[in-house]
């Protein structure tokens, strides 16, 4: 394992025959999305601490389930320290996503934090070098704009959204630091080498457990959710899948194009607010998802460059 290329080399991405990468990233956007709609869920009826604890504590245990049965690897210590600053990273972007989706619309916080999500580790991307071909970069393109059409409202919409003075809606400004947070955490992730495994996430995620669990003892904060507890677990269960699949994907396929198809996970949340809790789409909205898979088409369609 020692001999495989490490994933900070944007070339190596490019030459990965095959579509799988894109694909592995459209099912962790899917879970993602899936992940986010039941943390938002649970964090409206219980605090954001405890939701955060349980849900984490939730995949961590899942991973160290399937840990036995995973090929042998081990940490660098780069991959080490990346490991760690996406333990940082990501937990504080999970915790400020939760609270931003429960105290706003899903339909408009998680678009929002989406938009911030992919740039950071796209323009990273393209400054290590990589070099998306035309259909790619098109998708690329129009997936960031089918993330900003999904967060639009209307005026009637967002009359009761907006806070008076011409403040940002509520949770906008907490979807904003959660997006630079999550960005950070796909870019830490990415760059962990494959020999690592999946070691990088139980280590991201039993650093972010143990310091959420340190807080909320400091704070001698309650971690029971009465009504929500199978709501939090299955949150931690997606949510760390996502992160593998995620992984596996910007591994093997060029991070500017991964991170793209992942941070689609606003669709499913939307679609989801709009099932579960009856939050309507406008036109803009509709579009925005027609957008996302025309990009998923474009990016798909023309295969590795």
């Amino acid at each position: 394992m020692g001999g495989q290329r490490c994933v900070s080399d944007g070339n190596d991405r490019m030459s990965q025959p095959g579509n799988a990468p894109y694909f592995l990233a459209l099912a962790s956007a899917l879970l993602y999305g899936a992940g986010d709609f039941t943390g938002g869920l649970a964090t409206r009826r219980a605090g954001v601490l405890p939701v955060v604890v349980v849900s984490q504590s939730s995949g961590l245990v899942l991973l160290l389930l399937f840990l036995p049965f995973l090929p042998p690897a081990w940490l660098s210590r780069a991959d080490l320290l990346w490991s760690v600053s996406a333990a940082l990273t990501g937990g504080a972007g999970v915790a400020l996503l939760y609270r931003a989706l429960a105290v706003g619309r899903m339909a408009v916080v998680a678009p929002t934090t989406a938009v911030c999500a992919v740039a950071i580790p796209v323009l990273v991307a393209v400054l290590l070098g990589e070099r998306p071909g035309l259909p790619a970069a098109a998708g690329i393109l129009l997936g960031v704009g089918s993330i900003v059409l999904v967060s639009q409202q209307t005026a009637a919409e967002g009359a009761g959204g907006h806070a008076p003075g011409g403040r940002l809606p509520p949770g906008i400004a907490l979807a904003l630091v959660s997006g630079v947070a999550i960005g950070l955490f796909f870019l830490s992730l990415a760059r962990t080498s494959p020999a690592a495994g999946m070691w990088p996430i139980l280590v991201s995620r039993a650093v972010s457990v143990t310091l959420f669990g340190a807080a909320a003892a400091a704070g001698r904060r309650s971690l029971r959710l009465p009504g929500v507890l199978l709501l939090a677990l299955l949150c931690g269960v997606v949510d760390m899948s996502a992160n593998a699949l995620y992984l596996l994907a910007a591994r093997s396929g060029p991070l500017s194009v991964v991170v793209t198809l992942s941070s689609l996970y606003p669709a499913s949340t939307v679609l989801l607010a709009r099932v579960v809790l009856g939050e309507r789409l406008n036109a803009r909205q509709i579009t925005g998802v027609g957008c996302a898979l025309a990009a998923i088409v474009l990016i798909v369609s023309g295969g590795p460059p």
